[in-house]
């Protein structure tokens, strides 16, 4: 048996055709090489396992290499290329920023560039995580990284591109790398599942892709995995037990439970889920992303967002036909504001299950709404006079009303009497009778409870307005009225106290009521939010249909207006002018103000 070697390492792209995922940075990098216009400093930028590293170990490779062929692709045979696989290059250096960060790290870097290449044009330094230097280290890099030797080139590279200074980054050209796509890592994983001589499905190879999200060598990693669990043969079953991943068979169950309004059979299926292990978190971050792609099903157009396998969208397709667009909103709603307020939650299942609850109670109210306009609509219809003696409904009230029928069967006969009414009387008896089948009296209910009380608090509304008596505009009934409306006002004390210090004032036209405020950002409050409200109070009490209510300013007088002394100088030149007293003791001892 070999040694093995994982799939991350075996299947490295060896040049710029096997970036997956990255053809415009491989495009811009060959076209450099073409046209010789290489950059003395380089930024590769982006989230974990999409090729950066890779990418800087391609372009230092083509670009040493002594018998590049026309596709840019290194032969492989050179003394550069072999000493590069061999790991024993003098001419490309990897440093790894995280364990060489410091500043005598960054010194013997600079001392190392200026020695020329021995084989190759370049001497290549990549410095991976570069964020992870020093603010010392980085000072200390800036003057060889802003004018380095001909022959020297640097690639930088990072998945936090922010931690690194401007002044870096100025210098570099920057290239962001992107998340590889769920189909362009199903694609490599089916490639490399055929070398290996490995079975498996599309849907599971959808599993591992989404489970890397978006970093091939997580993907690789996962295939390696699954392969040793799984063997050469491998199922989508063993695959979702072994990454510990929700089957979609348990949200395509809770919609049809949603749908059906089963919020007890949700609630089992969540607590299935809990059992195997699963985060609550989890659970209900993926119900979110469920009901968006069924939300996406909604439109043709849209299918293309939907990064699943073949077979699970078309599940997704027929579910979402069954799934009308107002559940699916409120649905998502519900289930995005469960997953913000989880972190503060005391009692994390309790909150999703009252999410699932909410969810499950969509259609059932969608449901209720419905009957309730078709009663009201059918409910104007008067039943025929006939109804009253064949309708089963009416034979409870015809026996505890009057005989109005009386059949003897020994005899045979009945009484005539009201069997043939006189006009007269036979149409009062029948409306009677149909008003008590309108309005049948039925069981205790909380709505006609609050019917109830709602009409007694109207009547008594109504009573408590026929009690007002209005009295005539006066000094002494003006403050009796004034002091009903500061207590009417008490929810809002600073408007109470304000009324309480307003002292109103009757003017001269006989039909103004004037009150004072302190400051002018209280009358313009008042007049703006509450000067209606006051006085249609005071005109429900006072006999003046033409009364209208004015927030003045109190008058000031000049002697509060004076600012307060505080200087010793301030306070002598006041009692020279206001102090005989003062004056005279000052004269007589000869002192001076100063």
């Amino acid at each position: 048996m070999g040694q093995f070697i994982v799939s991350a390492r075996k299947y490295r792209p060896n040049d710029f055709d096997s970036l997956i995922g990255q053809e415009n940075i491989a495009r811009t990098l060959k076209n450099s090489i073409l046209r010789n216009q290489l950059a003395h400093a380089y930024l590769f930028c982006g989230p974990r396992g999409v090729g950066k590293t890779s990418a800087a170990r391609i372009f230092a490779k083509t670009i040493n290499c002594s018998s590049i062929q026309d596709n840019l692709v290194p032969c492989g045979a050179c003394e550069s290329c072999l000493s590069f696989a061999e790991g024993r290059s003098y001419s490309i250096h990897e440093l790894d920023a995280a364990s060489n960060n410091s500043v005598d790290d960054i010194r013997n870097l600079t001392d190392k560039v200026r020695i020329p290449p021995q084989i190759g044009k370049y001497s290549v330094y990549i410095i991976d995580e570069v964020h992870m230097l020093s603010q010392q280290a980085f000072n200390a890099f800036l003057k060889t990284l802003e004018e380095p030797p001909s022959y020297a080139i640097f690639i930088l590279c990072t998945t936090e591109k922010h931690k690194i200074l401007p002044t870096i980054l100025s210098r570099c050209q920057t290239y962001d790398f992107n998340r590889i796509s769920v189909e362009n890592i199903v694609r490599n994983l089916k490639d490399i599942a055929f070398k290996e001589q490995v079975t498996i499905g599309d849907d599971t190879l959808h599993i591992i892709a989404q489970k890397a999200d978006g970093a091939m060598r997580d993907a690789l990693t996962l295939f390696d995995q699954t392969v040793a669990f799984c063997g050469h043969e491998v199922s989508y079953e063993q695959v979702i037990h072994n990454l510990n991943v929700l089957d979609y068979e348990y949200y395509f169950k809770l919609t049809e439970d949603f749908l059906e309004g089963d919020y007890a059979a949700a609630f089992l299926t969540f607590d299935e889920i809990l059992s195997k292990g699963f985060n609550a978190l989890h659970f209900i971050s993926g119900l979110s992303n469920h009901f968006r792609d069924l939300l996406v099903c909604k439109n043709d157009a849209s299918h293309s967002l939907l990064e699943l396998a073949p077979s699970i969208a078309q599940k997704y397709r027929e579910l979402s036909a069954k799934c009308p667009v107002d559940f699916l909103y409120e649905a998502l709603a519900a289930t995005t504001d469960c997953e913000a307020s989880y972190r503060q939650s005391g009692n994390p299942r309790l909150l999703i299950e009252f999410a699932l609850l909410k969810i499950s109670r969509i259609n059932a109210a969608s449901a209720v709404a419905q009957p309730t306009a078709t009663v009201q609509a059918v409910q104007p219809t008067v039943a025929q006079p006939f109804a009253v003696q064949t309708s089963s409904t009416a034979k409870p009230a015809a026996s505890q009303t009057a005989p109005t029928v009386t059949q003897n069967s020994e005899l045979g006969t009945q009484n005539s009497e009201p069997r043939t009414p006189d006009p007269g009387t036979q149409n009062p008896q029948l409306q009677t009778t149909d008003s008590k089948l309108q309005t049948p009296k039925t069981s205790l209910s909380i709505k006609n409870v609050m019917q109830e009380v709602k009409s007694g608090s109207s009547s008594k509304k109504m009573e408590f307005a026929q009690e007002i008596v209005k009295v005539p505009l006066d000094e002494e009934n003006l403050k009796s009225v004034w002091e009903e409306l500061i207590v009417s006002e008490s929810r809002s004390p600073n408007l109470s106290a304000a009324l309480a210090k307003g002292n109103p004032q009757i003017d001269e036209s006989g039909s103004v009521v004037i009150f004072s405020v302190s400051n002018i950002t209280q009358k313009e409050y008042i007049d703006r939010h509450f000067l209606k409200r006051l006085e249609s109070f005071l005109k429900e009490r006072i006999d003046l249909p033409s009364l209208r209510l004015k927030v003045a300013l109190e008058e000031v007088s000049d002697q509060d207006n004076n600012q307060k002394l505080y200087m010793p100088s301030d306070k002598a030149n006041y009692l020279q002018k206001t102090s005989e007293e003062y004056r005279e003791l000052k004269k007589n001892l000869g002192l001076d103000t100063i």
